[in-house]
């Protein structure tokens, strides 16, 4: 049977934004150096003479290398050898045509340190990547031979520290880098927000009964692969009872009138840079239940007072005791808020009465941006409300990045 999600797809006179609208203005020279220098301002900081970057997000930010993002999760075959001065080496792959190289001083092979390529010889040529980074530090002129390094087997680790390198963990070196966006990465994600938006529309402008939530939820990953967007962290969306609880991903479950339907794009977009926006639809014909708009006004109710209190300069546990409080009775989502830019990140706040098991604590900058969430449905049952904004954070307040409209069924 045809329906409304073949059509757009056969005849896609829709889907690429640049052609209806104008692209931001990005200066990727500016953006690439920005990037790099705050990576190697957090090596500096720490003392670190050499990072060796694998994860596909930090090859991404670091000289915005892009290939085979979900693979090399998986399966490491390229890494990166950025010195905190010296020339910047990226082994395997080849020069990419978004511009990587303008930042990659040398390509060179790499050694096998994962299981797929090396088999039975894994330790044997972890302790050849180790020799490798020696010999590569030896080059620098480094002394303290203090190396930090990401997502890698223990068979790596206790190859370089045999070589005598002390080893630390480049996660959080990435991350805190990662904190504060340039404009030219905002930029970026302007794009990106308006790319999923752009979806979004067209999703709640084809939502009928009898499609199904995987039909639904392709227009998104649809949308995002014809602007050159690159993936989506999770499937989040599901329709009816399948909302409560939250985080059920989309089926082949047929989505019926009257329903709720929630989703979460989770989308590494254009750029590299996420579009983290959650809403809810009422899939017609009908009118909403008393049940479901009291949810959804719930739900935006602790968005907008969320918003209203964020603040630089704030700590998150600050934020935490001053946020908006779902009765008893009711499911929650997993946070208060969290952090974003080329995927979810750090900081994340937890609701305060976690605040003892998950609680860290700093103090929120200008030039973050971050997710302000909220999901609510009945401990006993029945469907449940997700939103959610992507938020800027200011010298002297905050700016609301996502933009697009509520239900004003289900609000009014």
């Amino acid at each position: 049977m045809t329906n409304a999600i073949d059509i757009a797809v056969a005849s896609d006179d829709w889907s690429r934004l640049s052609e209806i609208r104008e692209m931001p203005d990005i200066d990727f020279k500016r953006l690439r150096n920005y990037r790099l220098e705050r990576i190697r301002e957090q090596m500096r900081n720490r003392d670190i003479d050499l990072a060796i970057l694998i994860n596909p997000l930090s090859l991404r930010y670091a000289v915005d290398f892009r290939e085979f993002g979900l693979f090399q999760s998986r399966i490491p075959i390229f890494y990166l050898y950025l010195p905190v001065e010296g020339p910047v080496i990226m082994h395997n792959g080849l020069p990419d045509m978004d511009g990587s190289e303008v930042l990659i001083d040398e390509f060179r092979p790499a050694h096998d340190i994962n299981i797929f390529n090396a088999g039975p010889e894994l330790t044997k040529r972890c302790r050849l990547f180790a020799d490798d980074a020696a010999d590569f530090l030896a080059s620098l002129g480094a002394k303290r031979a203090r190396v930090a390094i990401e997502q890698v087997t223990p068979a790596v680790v206790q190859a370089m520290m045999q070589k005598g390198m002390e080893v630390l963990d480049a996660i959080s070196l990435v991350e805190e880098a990662r904190y504060v966006k340039s404009t030219d990465e905002l930029a970026c994600m302007r794009w990106s927000i308006a790319v999923a938006e752009h979806a979004m529309a067209k999703m709640r402008d084809v939502l009928a009964p009898g499609m199904t939530e995987n039909q639904l939820w392709g227009l998104l990953n649809y949308a995002n692969l014809a602007n050159n967007g690159d993936w989506h962290d999770t499937r989040m969306l599901a329709s009816g009872e399948r909302t409560n609880p939250w985080l059920q991903e989309a089926t082949d479950k047929v989505i019926e009138a009257g329903e709720l339907v929630a989703f979460d794009t989770d989308m590494i977009g254009p750029f590299g840079y996420m579009a983290d926006v959650s809403r809810t639809y009422y899939c017609e014909p009908g009118t909403p239940t008393a049940a479901q708009r009291d949810l959804y006004r719930r739900a935006y109710d602790e968005i907008q007072h969320n918003i209203d209190i964020l603040r630089p300069g704030m700590t998150l546990q600050e934020f935490a005791e001053k946020a908006f409080r779902q009765p008893p009775g009711h499911r929650r989502y997993s946070c208060v808020s969290h952090a974003v830019g080329m995927s979810d990140e750090y900081p994340k706040v937890p609701f305060i009465d976690q605040w003892e098991v998950k609680g860290t604590d700093c103090r929120l900058e200008p030039g973050m941006v971050m997710c302000i969430e909220s999901y609510i449905g009945k401990d006993s049952g029945g469907e449940g409300v997700k939103l959610e904004e992507q938020v800027l954070l200011l010298e002297n307040g905050n700016e609301v990045m996502t933009s697009f409209p509520y239900e004003d069924k289900l609000l009014n």
